[in-house]
């Protein structure tokens, strides 16, 4: 087994801003591994100042890991403090034992037989941008919104909210807004109480992460369900885990495989969710189509129950032509449709770039 990686720089068709701050690109790595014969390729992509990991420190991570390429295969709880990484190994390792089509999880979804439901994502900016995403997604038939929050001020997000629930009920539209923890713990249960009047169907990270009485006081209380997602970034731990849920007890966990341990632990996640009686969905973490088409195949094997997170890959410029296509409020693997990412495989020179 040999490995070596290389950096990439994805762009972004419109600079997409979150209440930290606004992407115009993105650095992904991608580390690759071959038998002699077939070559997997897994996608390592953490996100600056969220991650536990330093876009800084990647590439001499990456070069420790392609040199001891085996006992990092043996040991891959080795990289819990890495989890973008582990996640791009796990899965260019699923590739390479595959045949190397970018068929990790042969299914019904690979097939092209069945989609997997995904919500339509709102990105923050000004109010007539917002709103311009907001009836796209809706013209494209999309029954649950996303709507990221906090960057702007609130009356202005709760109008726009508003304008939505006037159109179309709670039962024609879901509503989830992600706060990305924007909301002072002071602000946030005002805040909750007023969403409330819109049905929102949940709030992902109204304060930020580490404040777990504070968060769990406003998961009592709030009238909007509570879902968790900053918060879990770093907890790897089995026991710590456990405690997080019983402390906080939140509605909702949303899992993101780079920021949350990878695939392995992400479903440690699902488990202990499941065991704890809180809902979960999975999202992407602004991956290119490759880290996408690896979390929508694995996606798809965990018996959801909801809209996923997933469809982000159409926000740049630079992505790689895949199988993967969103029709209506599905995204769908057409396998008639071939990768076209001949450019990344062209130079195996491992990038020492630090």
């Amino acid at each position: 087994m040999k490995a070596h990686f290389k950096k990439y720089i994805l762009n972004f068709k419109q600079a997409s801003g979150t209440s930290r701050g606004v992407y115009t690109t993105r650095d992904v790595w991608y580390i690759f591994l071959t038998d002699g014969t077939n070559t997997g390729i897994g996608e390592c992509a953490p996100l600056p100042d969220l991650s536990i990991e330093s876009p800084k420190k990647m590439c001499a991570k990456l070069l420790q890991v392609c040199e001891q390429i085996d006992y990092f295969i043996q040991l891959p709880e080795d990289l819990q403090s890495w989890p973008s990484i582990r996640f791009g190994l796990e899965t260019a390792l699923l590739d390479l034992q595959n045949g190397s089509q970018q068929i990790l999880f042969p299914s019904a979804f690979t097939r092209g037989e069945k989609g997997i439901p995904i919500n339509g994502l709102i990105w923050m900016g000004t109010p007539e941008f917002m709103k311009q995403q907001i009836r796209t997604k809706l013209d494209a038939g999309f029954r649950c919104i996303k709507m990221k929050i906090g960057a702007i001020d609130f009356e202005t997000e709760f109008s726009l909210l508003k304008e939505i629930r006037k159109e179309f009920s709670s039962e024609e539209i879901t509503l989830r807004v992600d706060a990305n923890g924007a909301y002072s713990y002071q602000t946030a249960l005002e805040n909750l109480k007023r969403l409330s009047d819109l049905q929102i169907h949940s709030i992902e990270q109204p304060i930020e992460a580490g404040r777990w009485n504070e968060m769990a006081e406003l998961c009592r209380q709030s009238p909007v369900p509570i879902g968790l997602d900053e918060e879990l970034i770093g907890r790897n731990a089995g026991k710590e885990m456990q405690k997080l849920l019983e402390t906080i007890r939140p509605a909702y966990l949303i899992l993101k495989p780079s920021l949350h341990g990878g695939l392995a632990g992400c479903e440690k996640w699902i488990e202990l969710a499941n065991k704890n009686n809180v809902g979960w969905w999975i999202t992407s973490a602004l991956e290119s189509n490759i880290g996408l088409n690896a979390i929508a195949q694995w996606t798809f094997q965990q018996n959801i129950k909801t809209e996923q997170g997933l469809g982000t890959g159409q926000l740049f410029t630079n992505n790689f032509d895949s199988p993967l296509e969103i029709s209506g409020e599905q995204l769908w693997f057409r396998p008639e449709k071939k990768w076209e990412f001949a450019d990344l495989m062209a130079d195996e020179m491992v990038d020492n770039d630090f």
